[in-house]
């Protein structure tokens, strides 16, 4: 499936179009922000993601993205990606008879009051350590101007750099790599830019 650009555009002639717009119409009773992120309908609330609505061949859902503290007294939601996932709940639906408008709107509603109450998971991002190839740390030593321009790197382009010398065997070619690498970094870039879209 493409990527839309507008909900109008993910719904016309989706497979679930009919039980999409039913959804889409129980959500848009409240004060929500529509767009579109991912490629799919996503609902907002002062710029926070609360609610995004799916299909795939075999089911459409909804989702809550910090489904984790609602009540779920009906017991409909599901973690899609167990000990991935933290925060985002989703129910799934196979049938328009199992949309039920009233518990639909119960958990919109409780959605949308636990992010204006400030309830919310926020994932925890740990850095790699940064392994340093020697002949990095030895290039690193004797070019000053190098050191001073490597320093000012992110620690994930840091990384970039490290890990480009770092993956050859050869120490041959990882020196050549130092080689290619001083000139990137002294004017701020590294080995992946060539790949980044600009």
């Amino acid at each position: 499936m493409k990527m839309a650009k507008s909900v109008e555009e993910y719904l016309n002639g989706n497979i679930w179009e009919e039980e999409l717009r039913i959804i889409r119409e129980v959500i848009l009773k409240y004060d929500l922000e529509e767009t579109v992120k991912w490629g799919m309908p996503a609902y907002l609330i002062e710029g926070k993601n609360i609610i995004g609505v799916c299909s795939f061949k075999k089911y459409f859902g909804i989702w809550f993205h910090q489904g984790v503290f609602l009540k779920d007294e009906a017991g409909v939601l599901i973690n899609a990606q167990e000990g991935k996932t933290i925060g985002l709940r989703q129910w799934r639906f196979t049938d328009k008879r199992e949309i039920k408008k009233k518990v639909l709107e119960a958990y919109v509603k409780e959605a949308i009051q636990n992010s204006l109450d400030g309830l919310e998971i926020h994932p925890k991002r740990t850095k790699k350590k940064l392994v340093v190839p020697d002949e990095l740390k030895a290039e690193l030593k004797t070019n000053k101007k190098f050191k001073a321009a490597y320093e000012t790197l992110t620690h994930g382009r840091k990384r970039e750099v490290c890990d480009y010398i770092g993956g050859a065997k050869r120490e041959a070619t990882r020196l050549n790599r130092v080689e290619k690498v001083v000139p990137l970094v002294l004017v701020g870039k590294t080995p992946n830019d060539k790949y980044k879209k600009k």
